[in-house]
């Protein structure tokens, strides 16, 4: 059974996790995804999710202030040995509700185009593509934007 945890990026659970994740993008990326990084600091995050199957940690996510009525999911991740349990839709849920919770309409993301299961978690949840935002805008060969209305 998965359970899940609302915490802040101060977690060391959180901090296992995305080592975890990180290590998971340099393979699948390589070089590029040291330039990702800069994108993806994870101090002063208050809004951060843990999912726990029998007390292990196995995955997370996050979501920062986007604009007045959006936030972006970051830091998505599901243990590589746990794929295929229902972790991430699990995670993505919780952070949905605890954005409509504190009045946001839309959640946003970004993935690279390199993670197909994470694509089609997105799609399966409502997510459309939507035209790269912000620090992403001239990297559509390699990131993919994304947006969810809450309200549907």
């Amino acid at each position: 059974m998965i359970t899940i945890r609302r915490t802040d990026s101060k977690d060391r659970d959180f901090h296992f996790l995305v080592d975890k994740l990180n290590k998971d993008l340099l393979e699948r990326y390589g070089e590029l995804q040291v330039f990702y990084n800069q994108f993806n600091k994870i101090e002063n995050i208050p809004s951060v999710v843990v999912a726990y199957i029998d007390s292990k940690p196995v995955g997370c996510g996050c979501f920062k202030r986007f604009n007045d009525s959006s936030v972006e999911i970051k830091r998505m991740y599901a243990a590589e040995e746990q794929r295929g349990k229902g972790i991430g839709g699990t995670i993505l849920n919780e952070l949905e509700k605890w954005a409509a919770e504190l009045g946001n309409q839309y959640t946003v993301l970004e993935m690279g185009n390199n993670q197909p299961e994470a694509a089609h978690l997105y799609k399966s949840r409502g997510y459309r593509i939507i035209p790269n935002y912000g620090q992403y805008i001239g990297m559509e060969a390699t990131s993919i934007c994304m947006k969810k209305d809450l309200n549907l």
